[in-house]
């Protein structure tokens, strides 16, 4: 027997079997607002959807874009559009109005769903149709008494199917649209929740958001075991820690940046001697950058959350590797249990990883896409020779994946390759430094110097030569930065990814190559 793996089977589980049970604590306060609704409801708004683009003429296959932060509404689009045969478009709200236009022409969007704060970005979009996610216009696409009365038309469930299409951050070029198939969503979302503990007994805090890689696949996986999803509209360090204290929140995904503001909430608190909560209840899984072991110590010490380690792409569904600490790593040190979580991982379940000759990672797996959209030549080239290749550089340490860069950010200064992630993990440990971002600059002697953009903590005070001296203290000479410039802040993509590329621009400006 072979049934079809889709992502609608995760809701009509929820549905049946925790119908009465609170599903989802929508964003209070803003337009549209869903409060908390339990399975059964969030079923039939999902159902409702269905009905309404059955009414439109909105066709199996069709693509249905949403701009929007978390948001309840968010999390019915991925049953509401995906589990009955349409394809899912979720576009970064953060990007322009010229690059949400983009995508909706290049991947044929029919429906255009959008948050009432974009207005003005999505004005000008030509769509056949659009809602406005604002609790009126859309009224009729979530109504739950629909979605309870009548059957959407059915469709022949292929797990071969596109289920979404993912636009990638474009932080070098236009985004390509990566084709995730049921398949893909539905054994990444179960792996992953296999692997982090998942139960009916947790509470997701949604502060990763649901656009980027359908938020990394637990709303899939929360909802198929029927945990509480707790929606988080904007990243604030403080309302981080009161709904972990007051929904009881257990698990949460996050970029670095995310972590950041949550450990300086958790010390404003400390200074008002108030509780820091979920101590020995939270874990938070991180990815999207190599996190500093410093800062991985931190979360474990100061918080008290067990943090998990992810490395993956939007490519691969995401999940490849996964690093949760086992319990032979109980009685280490801190900070040598910290150097070991800061590893990418082991191969998460079906997973198989190789390092190129080269030294790039490469992947095989069922999450590992079906292609870009429309973009042969680019899927050939990704795909090449039967593996998924990451453009991320790295080696294996044991069963462990350890990622040295990404392979355009090496630095090759005086012969010799310096990673940037090496170099970022040191000056982490410098207690003046909040964040850092260390780049390759133009040097007539070296080639490459190493340079690092430093942002200091409040209050801190420290001198460029304090820092460099810090670095050749514990790391060979060659790999410690030349130069050290001081910022205000630094560039990120809206998952929280250092803009390298952007951060060179200005140093690199007038050359022909980007290499010296």
């Amino acid at each position: 027997m072979r049934v079809p793996l889709t992502v609608g089977d995760f809701l009509e589980r929820a549905a049946e079997v925790y119908g009465d049970r609170a599903a989802v604590l929508d964003e209070p306060g803003t337009p549209g607002s869903l409060g908390r609704i339990t399975y059964a409801e969030l079923h039939h708004r999902a159902r409702a959807m269905a009905v309404t683009f059955d009414d439109l003429g909105v066709g199996a296959g069709e693509r249905v874009a949403i701009v929007s932060p978390n948001a309840a509404r968010f999390l019915a689009a991925f049953f509401g559009v995906s589990g009955f045969g349409r394809i899912l478009v979720p576009v970064n709200y953060r990007l322009t109005a010229d690059e949400i236009s983009y995508i909706v022409d290049h991947s044929g969007t029919s429906v255009l769903l959008y948050d009432p704060d974009l207005d003005d970005q999505v004005a000008g979009i030509d769509v056949p149709h659009r809602f406005r996610l604002d609790g009126e216009d859309d009224a009729a696409l979530f109504d739950p008494e629909v979605g309870a009365t009548r059957s959407p038309v059915g469709w022949a469930p292929d797990e071969d199917a596109t289920c979404s299409i993912n636009y990638t951050s474009g932080t070098t070029a236009r985004p390509k649209g990566v084709q995730l198939t049921h398949r893909n969503c539905w054994l990444n979302a179960v792996s992953f929740g296999w692997h982090t503990g998942l139960s009916d007994r947790d509470v997701l805090l949604h502060t990763l958001p649901m656009f980027h890689a359908n938020g990394w696949g637990m709303p899939y996986a929360a909802t198929a075991i029927g945990a509480r999803h707790v929606v988080q509209r904007k990243i604030d360090g403080e309302e981080i820690l009161t709904r972990v204290e007051r929904e009881g929140v257990t698990i949460m995904c996050a970029a670095p940046a995310v972590v950041a503001t949550a450990l300086d909430a958790a010390a404003a608190r400390r200074e008002r001697g108030e509780q820091v909560p979920g101590r020995d209840t939270v874990r938070i899984v991180v990815a999207g950058a190599p996190p500093p072991s410093r800062v991985i110590q931190r979360v474990e010490e100061e918080l008290g959350w067990e943090f998990i380690q992810l490395y993956g792409l939007t490519e691969t569904s995401p999940l490849l590797t996964f690093n949760r600490a086992p319990d032979e790593w109980d009685d280490l040190p801190s900070d040598e249990r910290a150097v070991r979580l800061s590893r990418a991982g082991v191969p998460a379940v079906g997973v198989r990883i190789d390092i190129s000759d080269e030294g790039e990672v490469l992947a095989r797996s069922n999450h590992v896409f079906e292609g870009y959209w429309h973009q042969p030549d680019e899927t050939a080239k990704a795909l090449d020779g039967g593996w998924f290749h990451t453009g991320d550089g790295g080696y294996r340490d044991g069963p462990y994946v350890v990622i040295s860069d990404r392979k355009k950010d090496v630095i090759i200064t005086g012969g010799e390759n310096v990673s940037s992630i090496e170099v970022e993990d040191v000056l982490y440990r410098h207690p003046a430094v909040a964040e850092v971002a260390v780049i390759g600059v133009p040097d007539d002697t070296w080639g490459e110097a190493v340079m690092a953009l430093v942002v200091t903590r409040d209050g801190a005070a420290v001198t460029e030569a304090e820092l460099i001296e810090h670095c050749r203290e514990q790391m060979a000479h060659f790999k410690a930065p030349r130069r050290i410039e001081f910022r205000d802040a630094l560039v990120r993509t809206a998952t929280g990814k250092l803009q390298k590329y952007k951060l060179r621009q200005e140093y690199w400006a007038g050359r022909e190559r980007q290499v010296n």
